[in-house]
């Protein structure tokens, strides 16, 4: 049974003639090449992504996590552009920029509360999607989590975001920047859904800092800080 297991691995992957090394050097049934399980295999992609979202994605749970962070932080949507430059035309830049950093706090905010979907979603990856993943772009491991979740994330991150808008004072200090940009003449009346803005950006965000990880793992052997991490991202590098 364990050969025909190998045999169909090898049947799934010779379509694709750069992946020919690999197959050469898939474990055998004997103590020789890699030693390496679907188990094992399935195993060290749940690793490398729980790696990227404990050190990469707790990043942006701290204060000015997004803030301060130029990779993500969330600048203002482009309707919004308008009203932060005249804000600070007429002295209100102090407004502005606090405006600016409440929508950064609620993201930082709603990814404390969120994380552990990404948890969930981590441990539901199969044999078949952790071999593709393998063996796919730099960045494989990101999109997998990206099309699994995105969906179901925005439904749990935008409550939250609303939630944290009031929390961390957004709703408030919004409001006063909007009721002070409409009344200025001239100006054509603005109401953004920010609630919706900074999910999205929110969202953008995490997959940056975890395909960040993800690349580190897949090029520097420092990052492969485990024996199966190690072992499975060797069978990568024989692509």
């Amino acid at each position: 049974m364990k050969s025909f297991f190998l045999l169909l691995i090898i049947f799934q992957l010779s379509s694709c003639a750069e992946l020919q090394q690999v197959i050469d050097n898939l474990p055998q049934e004997t103590t020789g090449g890699l030693g390496l399980s679907n188990v094992d295999i399935g195993n060290g992609l749940r690793q490398a992504l729980d790696k990227g979202i404990s050190k990469q994605v707790t990043k942006l749970t701290q204060k000015d996590g997004f803030y301060r962070n130029q990779l993500v932080k969330i600048a203002l949507p482009s309707e919004l552009q308008k009203v932060d430059k005249s804000l600070r035309d007429i002295g209100l830049g102090n407004l502005a920029d606090e405006g600016l950093k409440v929508l950064n706090r609620a993201a930082e905010d709603a990814v404390k509360e969120a994380t552990p979907i990404f948890v969930n979603a981590v441990k539901q990856i199969t044999f078949n999607d952790a071999k593709q993943i393998l063996l796919g772009n730099k960045d494989a491991a990101t999109q997998y989590l990206k099309g699994t979740t995105s969906t179901a994330l925005y439904g749990k991150f935008n409550p939250v975001i609303e939630k944290s808008f009031s929390k961390v004072g957004a709703t408030k200090i919004w409001s006063n920047i909007i009721k002070k940009y409409n009344a200025i003449p001239f100006t054509n009346n603005v109401n953004p859904d920010l609630t919706d803005y900074v999910t999205g950006e929110a969202l953008s965000g995490i997959y940056k800092m975890i395909s960040i990880e993800e690349g580190e793992i897949r090029t520097k052997l420092s990052s492969r800080t485990t024996d199966v991490l190690r072992k499975v991202f060797a069978l990568q590098d024989r692509k």
